[in-house]
């Protein structure tokens, strides 16, 4: 007759941390997705402009891309009242 042990699991973090969630503003619509897109495919044209052998118009697009379009795209915020959830 061998007992079996006692697991006692670890609640949820979530069943934790049940208080109200704080609002960040954050929210996310259509411009940011054009902005991300756009930025993608910046990033697309960069690397194969840069496999082609361009030094001038890949690095463009490249900084372009990561350091313009990306960070734009996180982010503006849209005119909408409507939350991101």
């Amino acid at each position: 007759m061998s007992q079996k042990p006692i697991v006692t699991r670890p609640k949820s973090l979530k069943a934790r941390t049940a208080g109200p969630e704080a609002d960040l503003g954050f929210s996310w619509g259509p411009m940011n997705s054009v902005l991300l897109g756009l930025g993608v495919a910046v990033l697309v044209v960069g690397y194969m402009s840069l496999s082609k052998g361009s030094l001038t118009l890949a690095p463009v697009l490249l900084v372009s891309g990561y350091c313009v379009l990306i960070p734009a795209s996180l982010l503006v915020r849209g005119t909408e009242a409507a939350s991101g959830e």
